[in-house]
């Protein structure tokens, strides 16, 4: 016979359990609301500000902007930028994420990265790479973006990196958050669409095109990063909500099977009980 005092157990935690993972779904959904307003709202401007620097790029002299210069070394050196969450409890997010990541780089134990969140340097420590920066206990996640763009921008410009790379989860929709890379310097023409590089638009740009980039260049690389750190919040909250959900909807269903063991169980016993009674009343009788 079941234990009935240990399934009355089971499902008064599996309704707890339900209660607190409803309450952190609608923490989460509440979350995501803002984040994803933020990230849409972003996400039109950060576009048009990086198709706008690619082509003024093209008319740029490239030597006189240390973040337009390329590299001839072979190989060189990359620097990862890795967006990830500081909690857990977001379903397959950051297992996606770590994933992507092997898939692009293969060998990490010689990448330089920087990390903002804690997940991601727990991730890059387990793979070897080497931990320049860590970002991860900035609140608001937003306040890191102007020291992080001046730490790549500085890098960048003195030689120290080649390349440098964002990875970070893009935001699709509610159920849907895809890894993405992007990277951020060098700043090629062959990133613009084709459609677009055959309809070239002729700009009138006062005082110079140099004295623009000079401006512009550290904005954009500011701007990338902000959008990239919304589309990585956005799709944090909206991983978490689902999962929360999910994990909610198991701990109802479970708490169903569990009251169906418990009535059977009860009425078992009542029925031996009902036997025992009958069985002693008959023997009495005898």
């Amino acid at each position: 016979m079941a234990n009935i005092r240990l399934i009355k157990r089971r499902i008064k935690s599996a309704g707890n359990i339900a209660q607190i993972t409803r309450a952190m779904e609608l923490v989460a959904a509440s979350k995501m609301k803002r984040a994803q307003a933020a990230a849409i709202a972003g996400k039109t401007y950060a576009q048009k500000i990086y198709d706008m620097v690619v082509r003024l790029s093209a008319k740029a002299e490239a030597q006189k902007h240390p973040l337009l210069r390329r590299s001839n070394r072979a190989g060189g050196k990359r620097l990862l930028v890795l967006l990830s969450t500081n909690k857990g409890l977001c379903g397959g997010l950051n297992a996606n994420l770590s994933r992507f990541l092997v898939s692009q780089y293969r060998v990490l134990t010689d990448v330089n990265a920087v990390s903002v969140g804690k997940k991601g340097t727990a991730m890059l420590l387990r793979t070897g790479a080497v931990l320049t920066a860590d970002f991860s206990d900035t609140i608001p996640r937003a306040a890191a973006v102007p020291a992080l763009t001046a730490f790549i921008t500085e890098s960048y410009a003195s030689g120290t990196y080649d390349r440098v790379d964002v990875v970070f989860s893009e935001f699709h929709s509610v159920v849907m958050q895809e890894p993405r890379m992007k990277t951020l310097l060098p700043i090629t023409i062959e990133a613009l669409p084709e459609q677009k590089k055959d309809q070239p638009i002729e700009f009138l740009i006062e005082p110079s095109v140099d004295e623009v980039f000079e401006a512009l260049l550290p904005h954009y690389i500011e701007n990338q990063l902000r959008d990239a750190l919304f589309q990585a919040e956005a799709s944090e909250h909206a991983s978490r909500m689902i999962a929360m959900r999910n994990a909610t909807d198991n701990a109802m269903a479970l708490m169903e099977e569990l009251t169906l063991l418990y009535n059977k169980a009860r009425q078992e016993k009542i029925t031996y009980e009902i036997t025992d009674m009958v069985t002693a009343r008959l023997a009495v009788a005898e």
